[in-house]
């Protein structure tokens, strides 16, 4: 069997930031309207796109991952009552329900002694078990954190506040998350031919 080719670099960006590049522009285009129709279009929008980026990601690389099935899938439930009801609470909502979720598989993981981040991204970084366990409980607590944020935003804070939270609030936390777990995952690395440790080590 032939090796499997590597995914080319623009897939991965496009299928996890097309569909909320779409929902911001469209809800900019649609700014002469009032706040729910702008939503609502933008919600509109952004189930189209997300159905579009599994699609390519499926004939590009013939499979469609995990994390963006799951979104793909919290956003056609709430984007659809959205739509349905003509209430922008739902989609509001959606967040809070993807980042509430991702936190509880984290914990559920570590219960049951799995570290599902080590699962999705064993391939790409080299740990050891006590490493995995440590950065797993910290997404888990972060992801537990912008559930709380989202809440506190859209309950308090004006429609487009939310959108420019949502769009680029989120991603940029969680981007200066990720690069400030550096230091933890350079001190449980391990090279190639070492094997990983137990979660019996000590700090």
């Amino acid at each position: 069997m032939s090796a499997s080719k590597k995914d080319p670099s623009w897939l991965k960006p496009t299928v996890d930031y097309g569909p909320i590049i779409i929902f911001f522009v469209v809800y900019l285009l649609s700014s002469n309207g009032k706040d729910n129709q702008q939503l609502l279009s933008a919600t509109a929008a952004i189930m189209i796109a997300t159905v579009i980026a599994l699609i390519i990601s499926l004939i590009v690389a013939k499979r469609v991952p995990m994390v963006p099935l799951i979104t793909a899938g919290i956003v056609g439930v709430f984007g659809g009552l959205t739509l349905w009801f003509k209430d922008d609470t739902f989609i509001k909502m959606k967040p809070t329900i993807v980042e509430a979720l991702f936190s509880l598989i984290l914990f559920g993981g570590l219960l049951f002694k799995k570290s599902l981040l080590k699962i999705l991204l064993g391939s790409a970084w080299k740990m050891d078990d006590l490493g995995w366990h440590k950065l797993t409980l910290r997404f888990a607590f972060f992801f537990a954190s912008m559930a709380i944020l989202n809440e506190i935003v859209w309950r308090t804070q004006s429609t487009d506040f939310w959108v420019n939270f949502k769009v680029f609030g989120l991603m940029a936390l969680t981007l200066v998350f990720a690069v400030t777990q550096a230091p933890l995952i350079q001190k449980h690395a391990l090279s190639d031919k070492e094997t990983p440790k137990t979660n019996n080590e000590n700090d």
